[in-house]
């Protein structure tokens, strides 16, 4: 189930490994909305409350773990284009132990740290044992959460997305049973939320781990190949850091944009809401292919193909275009329906007001299209600290569009917005891209 992007056709190569993160990601989506529906129907609000709370501290930790195996992967994507296989046993080897220490660092200061941590974060006296009592216990899945992302970052470095979408579907669908027998059936609580967490990405690291040994050669790490590369640690950490700060840039920025959106009132907050998680179900395939963009650059780069990394990226852009034209489609045909599955059809006004946002929306998602696809190529080149940029200039100079166009225009303002930021981040993109070019065959030749 490898994949070697260094030769055939590079559309086939971009479409097959994209739907299955396309699926692996709305898998995801979907499954945190169901954990969402049980803690709330057979908990109560306080116990999804305190779930709530500690989602930011989870996010970030989980962005840490997300932009350290981002990093390794690009890596791995080239040592695996150029045929290095020691090379690229050697970055699993060292993600995977540092990984292991760093799960564990952060395990036992959680544990030790979990309440003040809270209390700064202001958690309500009300909640704030539920919230500690669920976070101390999702701590202890972390060290399983690094083992599958860094073995699915590599498998996905060698163009096998496939099988990280088998075991994401696999944990989903096991930490949706688990949920339902250890909160609806046993009565566990907020606790049997988060061990039917922990139990399935135990078994999500352990069993992906088991796969790659047994069918994955070029992944199988050797006895004594179990050791720290400090070299290849400083570039994945290098890396890694880049990408964490860049994802994180864009929940601090919503986090901006959901306190003015705060002060609207309730309908608005809403409708604002459920809106978010129309777009989000949009972005994720336009994130998809970036990603395709990225691991075909990697391989290439890896592999001195220069004409084909060009032609990859273009055929990566004009999959992000077809798509496109797709999504803008759906959504202008189906908005009263889409808007209608998150707002009651008996609130016309909200549901008016949520089909205005979209159907501007439809149209805007070209620029994310563009935006994304450009991000794929600069990670995929080792131009990581220009995704940073790029993403911080975008979600700032949204934020300061939505804080001086939603006191006029409502909802709208934060489509306006969203585009404005987008195409200030689009000229940055293409700016550096002319420059990249100029570089690529220093880069080609190192």
């Amino acid at each position: 189930m490898q994949l070697d992007m260094t030769h055939g056709n590079i559309s086939k190569h971009l479409i097959r490994f994209s739907v299955p993160m396309v699926l692996g990601n709305l898998i995801q989506l979907s499954y945190n909305a169901l954990d969402s529906i049980i803690v709330s129907r057979f908990v109560g609000k306080h116990a999804l409350a305190a779930v709530g709370t500690a989602n930011p501290i989870m996010t970030i930790i989980i962005l840490g773990i997300s932009g350290i195996c981002i990093g390794a992967s690009v890596l791995m994507s080239e040592f695996y284009g150029a045929k290095d296989y020691a090379k690229l046993r050697q970055q699993l080897s060292t993600t995977l132990l540092f990984g292991m220490l760093f799960s564990v660092f952060i395990l036992f200061g959680g544990l030790l740290l979990a309440p003040v941590i809270l209390q700064l974060l202001q958690v309500p006296a009300n909640i704030l044992g539920e919230a500690t009592l669920y976070f101390r216990i999702i701590l202890f899945g972390f060290p399983f959460t690094f083992l599958y992302n860094a073995l699915a970052a590599a498998l996905r470095s060698l163009g096998n997305s496939k099988t990280p979408l088998y075991f994401l579907t696999f944990s989903s669908l096991l930490n949706t049973a688990l949920d339902v027998v250890f909160v609806a059936i046993f009565g566990w609580g907020i606790a049997g939320a988060a061990w039917s967490t922990v139990i399935a990405e135990v078994l999500a690291g352990i069993l992906c781990l088991i796969y790659i040994y047994r069918h994955i050669e070029p992944l199988q790490i050797k006895r004594d190949e179990w050791r720290f590369n400090k070299a290849l640690l400083k570039t994945t950490l290098n890396y890694g850091s880049v990408t964490a700060l860049q994802q994180a840039a864009q929940p601090i920025g919503k986090l901006l944009i959901q306190g003015k959106m705060n002060t609207l009132g309730v309908d608005v907050i809403a409708v604002f809401n459920a809106v978010n998680r129309i777009d989000d179900f949009a972005f994720t395939p336009q994130q998809s292919i970036s990603n395709g963009i990225t691991v075909f650059m990697a391989q290439n780069r890896g592999a001195k193909q220069k004409e084909r990394m060009q032609q990859g990226f273009f055929t990566g852009l004009r999959l992000e275009t077809i798509y496109w034209l797709f999504i803008c489609g759906l959504i202008l045909l189906f908005q009263r329906p889409i808007m209608e599955v998150f707002v009651s059809a008996e609130n016309q006004n909200l549901v008016e007001m949520g089909m205005d946002y979209l159907s501007l929306m439809a149209f805007f998602y070209l620029w994310p299209a563009y935006t994304n696809g450009l991000q794929g190529y600069f990670r995929g080149i080792k131009k990581m600290q220009t995704t940073l940029v790029g993403t911080v200039i975008q979600i700032s100079f949204r934020v300061l569009f939505v804080y001086l166009l939603v006191p006029r225009l409502g909802l709208t303002g934060v489509a306006f917005a969203s585009m404005l930021g987008w195409t200030v981040m689009l000229l940055y993109q293409f700016y550096s891209y002319r420059i990249s070019q100029k570089q690529i065959n220093q880069i080609m030749t190192r």
